[in-house]
Order: C-alpha cells, then sequence, then structure tokens
C-alpha cells in the first residue's frame, strides 16, 4: 500500500528530497510501474498534481480481462459483449470475440495504487535538469525518473510541440446520470469531419463524448448536441488530449510511459489498457536494475525498443485513422455492413487486443506484496 504523505494548505511544505525512483504521474501508467517495484526494496516516490484518482481523464473503459488479471474487479461497473456503430446509413452490431468494461476511476487507480508500495506527494512537475525534477513544492534528485504526466511529455528533453501543431487529438465528454445497455459509436461527419462519438454506460452514469482527430476542430457543441439527442443532460464536463502518433519512451536517462510516449492507439484512442502495459514493462526493467541485474542503461535501452516494438500496428491504425475521414458515407456504410462476420471480428479484434494482451500481466512473476500502514 503507498503511504499517502500529501498535504494540504499550510501543511503543504518544501519538498526537497533525494529516492531511487521518482514517479511523476499517479495515474494509470504511472502507478503500473509502481506496482512492479513492490517487492524492490526502493525508497519510491510517486509525485501528481492531483490526489491518487481525483481527477479522471478518460471515459474509462478497458477489455475486461485486464481488470481480471490485475484483481481490479472491484472498479467494474459494466460489461459489454457488442459494439454498435451508428453511421449516416447504417447500424451494425458487432459481437466482440472478448468482452469490454467501464470501470469507476478513483477507485480503480485505489485498487492498483494498493498493489504497491511507495510515498506519495502532491506536486506540480514543472521541469527537468538532470537527475533533478523541479517541482513547485522543491527539487527531488532521483537515480531513477519515469514521465507518467501524459502528452505533455513535461520531462522531455527540448521544447514540445504544442496544439493544435502537435500530433493530437481532441476529446470532451459529458457524465450524466442514467443507464443504457449498448456500447455506442458514432461516425458522422455532421458531429465531427474527421473523428467519432461515443457512449458508455457505466451502471448509473453515461459517458457521452465526441472527440476530433484534427485537434484545430472545436468539440464541445458537437458533444452537447450528441448527448442532447440522446436525451441526456449536459453535465460533469471531460475533455483532454489525446495523443495518436508512438514517441521514443526513453530518452536523456528519462523512462516515458502512456501518454507521455504516445502509447494511446490511433483510430480508436484506446490508452488505458497500453499504459498499463508499458507501464508493468518499464517497472519489470527497473526492477531487473534495482536487483543489481542490469544496468541502467541497458534496462533503458530494453525498455525502449521493447515500445519501438509495438511501431508497426501503431503506424498501421494511424494510416486508418488518416484514412476514414476520407471515405464517401455510403462506401464506408457499406464496409462496416461487409465486416459483421464472425470470422472477420474475431480475426480484427483479436489482432488489435494483441497489441497489448492481457497476458502480458502473468509473463513475470506478480511481486509480493507489502502492507503499509497508512497514516
Amino acid at each position: 500500500m503507498p503511504i499517502r504523505a500529501t498535504k494540504r494548505g499550510l501543511q503543504r511544505t518544501p519538498l526537497d528530497r533525494d529516492c531511487e525512483v521518482l514517479i511523476c504521474g499517479a495515474s494509470f501508467a504511472g502507478l503500473a510501474v509502481a506496482r512492479e517495484l513492490t517487492a524492490s526494496g526502493a525508497d519510491v516516490l510517486v509525485i501528481d498534481r492531483y490526489e491518487i484518482g481525483e481527477r479522471q481523464t478518460s471515459a474509462c473503459g478497458i477489455p475486461t480481462d485486464w481488470l481480471e488479471q490485475l484483481e481490479l474487479q472491484g472498479a467494474l461497473q459494466q460489461t459489454f459483449g457488442e459494439l454498435v456503430i451508428h453511421t449516416p446509413h447504417t447500424t451494425v452490431n458487432y459481437r466482440l470475440p472478448w468482452t469490454f468494461s467501464t470501470f469507476d476511476y478513483r477507485t480503480l487507480c485505489g485498487l492498483l495504487a494498493d498493489q504497491g508500495r511507495f510515498t506519495f506527494e502532491t506536486a506540480k512537475v514543472d521541469s527537468r535538469a538532470g537527475q533533478v525534477v523541479h517541482t513547485d513544492r522543491g527539487d527531488i534528485k532521483a537515480t531513477h525518473i519515469v514521465d507518467a504526466l501524459g502528452w505533455r511529455r513535461v520531462l522531455g528533453a527540448g521544447d514540445n510541440i504544442q496544439p493544435p501543431d502537435a500530433l493530437l487529438s481532441r476529446g470532451l465528454e459529458v457524465h450524466p446520470h442514467g443507464s443504457g445497455s449498448d456500447m455506442e459509436i458514432w461516425i458522422d461527419r455532421s458531429y465531427v469531419p474527421a473523428g467519432y462519438g461515443w457512449s458508455f454506460p457505466a451502471a448509473d452514469e453515461l459517458r457521452i463524448g465526441v472527440g476530433s482527430f484534427d485537434p484545430r476542430f472545436h468539440v464541445r457543441e458537437p458533444t452537447e448536441r450528441l448527448a442532447t439527442t440522446l436525451g441526456s443532460e449536459t453535465i460533469r464536463y471531460q475533455g483532454n488530449w489525446i495523443p495518436h502518433a508512438l514517441r521514443e519512451a526513453a530518452e536523456d536517462g528519462v523512462w516515458f510511459v502512456g501518454d507521455s510516449a504516445g502509447h494511446c492507439l490511433p483510430l480508436t484512442a484506446e490508452g488505458i489498457r497500453t499504459a498499463l502495459y508499458f507501464g508493468l514493462a518499464a517497472g519489470r526493467e527497473l526492477r531487473e536494475t534495482l536487483a543489481g541485474r542490469k544496468s541502467a542503461a541497458a534496462a533503458l535501452r530494453s525498455y525502449g525498443a521493447f515500445s519501438a516494438s509495438h511501431a508497426a500496428p501503431y503506424r498501421w491504425m494511424l494510416r486508418m485513422q488518416r484514412l476514414v475521414p476520407r471515405v464517401a458515407p455510403r462506401l464506408l456504410a457499406g464496409s462496416l455492413r461487409a465486416m459483421q462476420s464472425r470470422h472477420f471480428l474475431d480475426w480484427a479484434f483479436g489482432h488489435y487486443l494483441e497489441i497489448a494482451h492481457p497476458r502480458f500481466v502473468a509473463a513475470a512473476p506478480r511481486p509480493a506484496q507489502i502492507g503499509v500502514s497508512v497514516p
């Protein structure tokens, strides 16, 4: 379990300290890295601008097997065996060869954090100079630094390209109270020229949103219009930039995981299982270094090569992301109908799951859990 040393208000004291492993970012990727270091005996510090589980950043959906393999079923809200896709000219129902589930963000982050052993502090990361990370509470020097802060890639070398010039998609959703039985997608240019809309039921709420592959296209109005069309309120907004290009996962001695490495999948914008997947991979390589079985440089190279080895499916999906908006709507509708065969769906969704398969969780022995009381 994490030692929660979070301070607020007048208790927000200076944070000047050293540690062996500093994980910047306490969402899916960062917590997955921390999980793998549980039995390493290392001094692990996790920092984030927000409390663990405080700020939801996605529609929170994932292949169900990932929840089961990581023993996170306690966060599960609703499970789906079909995907319903709407276009102006057709609606298709795809029966999936595996199930997909929505989950509660705060609960999942808490359960995942409880599988780790680390100290947690709230602090805003500003920049890095070598092995020193500058925060709004002071400087932290670490032997190993992990950037799991998201698309801004705060700890990267040099200046980052910002929206709308960066390779990012734009997404926004509302979370009205309600229920539903279908996981639905809308490919409709009346909502967004390049992108899609969605509605993901999650027990007692709906997550309705619109994502644009073109970051210059604003999505608030179409999101509100889609929600209104579905008879839902436009309340509890949540939005984010979504990377859609793989980036270097090892740079200047820093480990990049999740959105900071562009691990979110193009076309579908699914980034949670990939954040967990690459977070586990980074944590396992770090564990090898902490145990003295690999040098830090060798472990970082190995992790970087592992991430880069997934470039082919990322390139293919990015090509599809750029192609779909160019297909005539009636031709797209016909293509979607033609892909309803059981054989094709098993093949296509099977390959899609293989990009970051849940069997990876069991590919290395799970670290022994060490209980630590929470002050």
